[in-house]
């Protein structure tokens, strides 16, 4: 049975953001985040399923992407793509999507719910960290199903240009049939470089 989630962190009105990524144990890809701001009393509809997106169905999640971008008061998707996650590392690059996220929002929040435990500071607006966010609150939850459907409808695209890879199905997760698709053909222009020790460790069948 799904435990409940909160609505919001303060105790005090004040308008608050979750902010989640996809992507960041990837080989291939950007790296995606999204930043979500519910209006107080979200409908019956988000409420009833909403969650950490790794707890849902690929069905549940498309399902509450549409829900997410029709009832939030606002929301927006951001990426760092591969060659910025080469030249800074993952971890800097998912704070920059977050960043770039956060940016696009068409209301700008006074508090930042970030899943987590770390986080690095944007335009003097506060944060919290939340370990494990996204199956605590509803904004932080949102954000982690906008970040991973978007970012699996990109990866899904790309799989047409390089169907080797077989990312429609892996999303450019380290499965074994990836691992076996880089042993063959190498790296795609999407492929994370910096990367490439971790592969060759992995890829021992």
């Amino acid at each position: 049975m799904k435990l409940p989630l909160h609505i919001s962190y303060s105790k005090t009105p004040i308008i608050e953001a979750g902010i989640d990524e996809a992507g960041r144990g990837c080989l291939a890809g950007p790296v995606f985040a999204a930043a979500v701001i519910l209006p107080d009393k979200p409908s019956r509809n988000l409420l009833q399923y909403l969650n950490d997106s790794k707890k849902l169905t690929e069905r549940r999640r498309k399902e509450l992407k549409n829900h997410i971008e029709t009832e939030s008061l606002a929301w927006a998707v951001a990426m760092a793509d591969n060659t910025e996650i080469d030249q800074m590392n993952i971890l800097n690059a998912s704070y920059l999507a977050m960043h770039r996220a956060v940016e696009k929002l068409s209301i700008k929040p006074e508090l930042l719910l970030v899943d987590g435990n770390r986080f690095k500071p944007y335009d003097g607006i506060i944060h919290q960290c939340i370990v494990k966010g996204d199956g605590l609150f509803y904004s932080i939850a949102a954000a982690s199903v906008l970040a991973k459907t978007w970012r699996d409808e990109f990866m899904q695209e790309k799989h047409q240009e390089f169907p080797q890879y077989h990312w429609s199905r892996n999303k450019g997760y380290p499965t074994l049939q990836h691992r076996e698709a880089l042993y063959r053909h190498g790296f795609s222009p999407l492929h994370r470089k910096s990367f490439n020790s971790g592969i060759q460790l992995r890829m021992k069948f």
